[in-house]
């Protein structure tokens, strides 16, 4: 069995940046040209784009909607988008502009029947972003932790049509120290919702670490400074994800 690579772009001022733990302070600038960077990626063979708009997280509102303009005409493939998406309003408009795909996560906690409501309307469109910090859902741009656990967050939505749920273990995030392969693998076998990994990939080894577990429900897996400081080749582990875990 295969899972998608998603290659990230995360946004901040209109620039290509990453993020340490989701730090805003502690942002790594990797281009200003996100538009262009998108398309790199479909050269590489990206079939899926996952996007963010960190401004917007934070602001609870599209901050960086003309990079992402940009980057849906440059980008060859699919893209999924999250950060500041809150209402149904911001959901139609940017599946109306082309995004296959939108991210909710602080609202799939705060207001649970817009996302029951909109996977209902809209089916496979809607993921759940499932940020963790120590087990906890984190909320507005994982600057907060609630008291809700990343399972019980999941339970919420198991019969309720959504697409995908992403899980990010912030703690490990732009930090390059591997995928939490374990707690990823625990939700996707404790849920009925494909999950995606996402948080820490450092090298092609978490490529191949969770390729074999796509049948206990590993969509696929959000790549971001490993591609950005070249300790992962995209198109490389696009063909480990294609091929399954090919070691033996």
């Amino acid at each position: 069995m295969s899972i998608i690579v998603f290659p990230a772009i995360d946004l901040k001022g209109g620039q290509v940046v990453r993020l340490a733990e989701g730090d805003m302070a502690r942002a790594t600038v990797y281009g200003d040209d996100p538009a262009d960077q998108a398309r790199k990626f479909g050269e590489a063979g990206a079939e899926w784009l996952h996007v963010v708009d960190l401004d917007g997280a934070f602001a609870g509102k599209a901050v960086n909607a003309g990079a992402v303009e940009a980057i849906l005409k440059a980008f060859p493939g699919k893209v999924e988008l999250g950060g500041g998406i809150r209402d149904r309003a911001g959901i139609d408009r940017w599946l109306g502009l082309g995004v296959e795909r939108v991210i909710i996560g602080t609202a799939a906690l705060q207001n649970p029947d817009l996302v029951r409501e909109a996977a209902r309307e809209l089916p496979g469109r809607i993921v759940v972003g499932v940020d963790a910090r120590d087990g906890f859902v984190a909320t507005h741009g994982w600057a907060e932790v609630s008291t809700v656990s990343i399972t019980d967050l999941a339970d919420r939505f198991a019969d309720a049509g959504v697409a995908s749920l992403l899980f990010t273990d912030v703690g490990r995030d732009g930090l390059l120290k591997g995928c939490n392969v374990e707690a990823t693998v625990a939700l996707a076998r404790h849920a009925s919702i494909p999950v995606i990994a996402s948080g820490g990939v450092a090298s092609i080894a978490d490529i191949h670490a969770l390729v074999p577990h796509a049948a206990d429900g590993i969509e696929g897996v959000i790549t971001g400074r490993a591609l950005y400081d070249g300790r992962l080749d995209l198109a490389e582990a696009i063909r480990v994800a294609n091929a399954g875990d090919s070691r033996g």
